[in-house]
């Protein structure tokens, strides 16, 4: 007993440092491209063409974010940008939600039909689809319009959420409805009073892919808007790669920079109901 405890210890004492070693390999991996995006925000036009490139500037050069927000109508996009990601993410949410526990709770023969659909969906590449759809939005007089953007990034959305939410509420266990139901609570106070808390970890997640894949999306924006005051964050960033390729780096970092930074917030924000649901759904699990 004693040996076996000895090579354990001695296991862990190989084992641990090399753990915490891909760990800090992994978090440098993802953390690299940001830090390089920051440090490339601040660096002048001369710095960026040097033939002995630096990796930090020589100095906190502001011009970049100031010609950024000036000549890219930076704030405006942002706008749009949050205008159409927070309404896409409201409305996928107050229809998947219900949704979602129809399809895990009821056994019926449109379930099978509509996770069929749901999984058939997520197959059709963009492309093959932009052109009816453009079709179809321009008889509606919604081309060129961000309530035309936001319902098209909702239908897009909504299948993944849908998939998403209903594996959350199948984890949740049918006797508790039972019992809220022997109880004569109705359908929708069982909705609202126990399956909602259990159900905040799942909504969270479905919000924030929500969110992030509105406001990063590009090619439906691009072909939809032409307005240049309706423009999205995503179509203002390409306007920084000239029609031969040239790249004005430092202007792209710092308004990349800038585009990233509501992503960032409403991760931080939500990232505490998460862990906030996770405990509630447990102690009331």
């Amino acid at each position: 007993m004693t040996t076996a405890n000895t090579m354990s210890r001695r296991t862990r004492s190989v084992v641990r440092p090399l753990q915490y070693l891909a760990m800090l390999g992994y978090v440098v991996f993802l953390g690299f491209p940001l830090l390089f995006l920051v440090l490339t925000a601040f660096k002048t036009p001369q710095e960026l063409i040097s033939a002995t490139p630096s990796f930090l500037p020589q100095s906190l050069n502001l011009d970049n974010f100031i010609q950024a927000i000036d000549k890219a109508n930076l704030v405006q996009a942002a706008a749009n940008s949050l205008l159409v990601a927070v309404s896409t993410t409201v409305i996928v949410t107050l229809i998947s939600l219900p949704a979602a526990y129809a399809l895990a709770r009821f056994r019926t023969k449109l379930r099978g039909v509509a996770t069929g659909w749901i999984l058939l969906s997520q197959v059709f590449p963009f492309i093959l689809i932009i052109i009816p759809l453009f079709l179809v939005l321009k008889q509606l007089g919604l081309v060129d319009s961000l309530l035309g953007l936001i319902l098209v990034y909702t239908v897009w959305s909504l299948p993944f959420a849908l998939w998403m939410l209903q594996g959350y509420i199948a984890g949740i266990p049918v006797e508790l409805e039972e019992a809220g139901a022997m109880d004569g609570a109705s359908r929708i106070t069982i909705l609202r009073v126990i399956i909602l808390p259990l159900l905040a970890p799942g909504l969270v997640a479905t919000s924030l892919f929500t969110f992030i894949s509105s406001w990063n999306e590009f090619f439906f924006a691009l072909v939809l808007i032409q307005d240049p005051a309706l423009q999205t964050l995503p179509l203002t960033l390409a306007r920084f790669v000239g029609a031969e390729g040239q790249v004005q780096l430092g202007q792209l970092a710092a308004a990349s920079l800038l585009a990233t930074i509501p992503s960032l917030v409403f991760f931080a924000i939500i990232q505490r109901r998460l862990t906030s649901g996770l405990l509630s759904g447990a102690v009331k699990g």
